[in-house]
C-alpha cells in the first residue's frame, strides 16, 4: 500500500477501492491530526476513536472481500446537531445530553454509503451566529488564519476540512450555515433543495429554513457527499423530485444567463457590502463572462415579506429546540432572548409566516422566469451570482461580550445575503472567491443560487468553474496539501499549529 494518504474525499474513495490505502491507516491519520489540533483548532465536540477504528476495521473486511460502496472506508464528520447513536447531541449548548439510542436518518445514509463518522464539529448554541464560540466549547479558530473565525454555525466541520483533518464533512444551513463558513474557510458548501437530505428524526427543522448539506474542498468531493446523504424516509415533510448531482460535475453547464445580485434583502437594519468582498465578486463575474455566460447586473425582488417569513420560523425553532436542552439556565442569555421570542412568535404569527412562503416564491423567482420580462427588468436569469457575506472573516471575540439586539445587528451586517434561500427552501452553492488581508490569509465567498431542485445546474457552474480557478490548490500553512510554510498563493499563512 503507498505511504501517500489521499487528501481529498474522491481520492480516498478511489484508492480505497483499488486496494492502495486502506481505511484504518485514514481513520487514525484522521483521528491523529483531530487529536493534534484539538488544543488550537478546536474543531471537534465529540470524537468517536474507538467505534471509528473498529468501524474502520469492518470497512476494511468488506473492500477485501471485494464490496465497493460510494464512501466505504472514508472518514466524514458531522455536526454537533445530527445524531448519532451513542454520542449526545447538544448542538453546542452547556450541559450533560443523554447519548442517542438512534442514527438519525442522514447518519444512517452516509453508514450504508460505508463511511467511517470519525466525531461530531463544534457548532454555536443552537447554530444562531456566523461564529464558533461557547462556553460548552470554547472558541474554534480558522485555520487560514488562528485570530479569526471560520464561521458558523457550521464553523467546526468548515475547521476540520479546510485543515484537512477530514476530506468532507456534513454541515446544516437555516440562514446560511454551511455557505458562510465555507466562504470564510475556502471551501465549496452545498445547502440544497429543502429535503433533498432528511432532518429525521424532526419531519423537518426549524420550521422548514434549515437543511443539511455538504463541506468539501472540491466541486466532486461536495457532490459526492450529498449523493451519499441525500434521501427520504416516511414522514419526512419534504420530498423533493430526484435530481442527479454526481454526473453534474462533469457535464458542461452550456452557456447560462447569470444575474449579477449585489444588492441584499431589506432587513431594516444597517449593512454595507465591504469593498474587497464587491471586487472578489466582481472578479468571479468576469471569469463568468471569459468562460462565455452572459452575466447581466439584475435583482430579485425580495421585498420586506421575506424577513417577516423568515424570523417567526427561526425564533420558534429556537423555542422548540431549547426544549431538548435538560438545563437552560446554562444558555446564553442572547439565546434565552431569542427563546423568549419565539415561545411569543408561535402559532398565527407562524402560521402566517409560512402561508407568505409561495407568493415569495412567486415573487423572487420571477428571476429565472423567460416571462419574468415584461416590464424590462432583464428576467430570464439562470442563476443568480451573489455575495456569500458582506465582510470577511470576523475576528475571533468581535461578538463575544455583545448584548442580543446588537448581536443581532452585528450578525445581520456582516451575514445578510444568505437567508432568503432558506425561506423559499431552493438550492445554493457557495465557491471561493479569493483572499484578502494584509497576509492573504482570510478567504472570501460567493453563491451561486438557483430556483427549485437546480443543484445539478449549479454543481456544473461551479465545476467549470473550480478548473479555471483551481482553488483547490490552496491550503491553510501546516496542513497536509501545503509546502513547507506555504500559505495561499505560496505567501505567509496563519501562525495556528497544525
Amino acid at each position: 500500500m503507498t505511504s501517500v494518504i489521499p487528501k481529498g474525499l474522491s481520492e480516498q474513495v478511489r484508492a480505497l477501492a483499488g486496494g492502495e490505502v486502506s481505511s484504518r491507516a485514514l481513520v487514525e491519520r484522521a483521528l491523529d491530526r483531530i487529536a493534534g489540533t484539538q488544543g488550537t483548532l478546536n474543531a471537534f465536540r465529540r470524537v468517536r476513536a474507538e467505534a471509528a477504528l473498529r468501524e474502520a476495521d469492518d470497512a476494511d473486511r468488506l473492500l477485501a472481500a471485494g464490496r465497493r460502496l460510494p464512501l466505504l472506508g472514508v472518514p466524514i464528520a458531522v455536526k454537533d446537531d445530527t445524531d448519532v447513536a451513542g454520542e449526545p447531541t447538544a448542538f453546542g449548548c452547556c450541559g450533560e445530553f443523554p447519548p442517542k439510542t438512534e442514527d438519525s436518518e442522514v447518519v444512517r445514509r452516509l453508514r450504508a454509503a460505508g463511511a467511517v463518522i470519525v466525531g461530531k464539529t463544534n457548532t454555536p448554541e443552537l447554530g444562531q451566529w456566523p461564529f464558533t464560540e461557547g462556553p460548552a466549547f470554547g472558541v474554534t479558530r480558522n485555520p487560514w488564519n488562528p485570530d479569526y473565525t471560520p464561521g458558523g454555525s457550521s464553523g467546526g466541520a468548515a475547521a476540520a476540512v479546510a485543515a484537512g483533518l477530514v476530506p468532507a464533512a456534513l454541515g446544516s444551513d437555516g440562514a446560511g450555515s454551511v455557505r458562510i463558513p465555507a466562504a470564510w474557510s475556502h471551501l465549496i458548501g452545498i445547502k440544497p433543495q429543502r429535503g433533498r437530505i432528511s432532518t429525521w428524526p424532526y419531519a423537518e427543522a426549524f420550521n422548514g429554513i434549515t437543511c443539511n448539506g455538504p463541506l468539501a474542498r472540491t466541486v466532486e468531493d461536495a457532490a459526492l457527499l450529498l449523493h451519499a446523504a441525500t434521501g427520504n424516509r416516511p414522514g419526512d415533510l419534504h420530498q423533493p423530485p430526484p435530481v442527479d448531482v454526481l454526473s453534474a460535475v462533469r457535464r458542461d453547464p452550456g452557456r447560462l444567463r447569470i444575474a449579477l445580485s449585489l444588492k441584499p434583502p431589506f432587513t431594516g437594519t444597517h449593512k454595507h457590502l465591504d469593498p474587497v468582498v464587491r471586487a472578489a465578486v466582481l472578479r468571479l463575474a468576469e471569469r463568468l463572462a471569459a468562460l462565455g455566460h452572459e452575466v447581466v447586473a439584475a435583482e430579485p425582488r425580495y421585498g420586506a415579506g421575506v424577513g417577516l417569513s423568515f424570523l417567526p420560523r427561526a425564533m420558534v425553532g429556537l423555542w422548540e429546540w431549547s426544549g431538548h436542552v435538560p438545563d437552560r439556565a446554562l444558555l446564553d442569555v442572547r439565546t434565552l432572548t431569542a427563546v423568549r421570542h419565539g415561545r411569543l412568535l408561535g402559532g398565527r404569527p407562524l402560521r402566517l409566516a409560512r402561508a407568505a412562503e409561495e407568493p415569495l416564491r412567486r415573487r423572487v423567482g420571477a428571476i429565472f422566469s423567460r416571462d419574468g420580462d415584461r416590464d424590462g427588468d432583464g428576467y430570464g436569469f439562470d442563476v443568480v451570482l451573489s455575495p456569500t457575506t458582506a465582510t470577511p472573516p470576523l475576528r475571533i471575540g468581535a461578538l463575544a461580550e455583545l448584548n442580543s439586539w446588537h448581536t443581532d445587528r452585528a450578525t445581520i451586517a456582516a451575514c445578510p445575503y444568505a437567508w432568503p434561500w432558506n425561506v423559499l427552501g431552493w438550492p445554493a452553492v457557495n465557491v471561493p472567491a479569493g483572499f484578502v488581508g494584509e497576509d492573504g490569509t482570510l478567504p472570501l465567498g460567493a453563491q451561486l443560487l438557483g430556483p427549485a431542485n437546480s443543484e445539478p445546474r449549479l454543481i456544473s457552474l461551479a465545476a467549470q468553474l473550480e478548473a479555471d480557478q483551481r482553488w483547490y490548490e490552496r491550503w491553510p500553512a501546516g496542513t497536509p496539501g501545503a509546502g513547507p510554510g506555504a500559505g495561499p498563493g505560496g505567501g505567509p499563512g496563519g501562525a495556528l499549529s497544525l
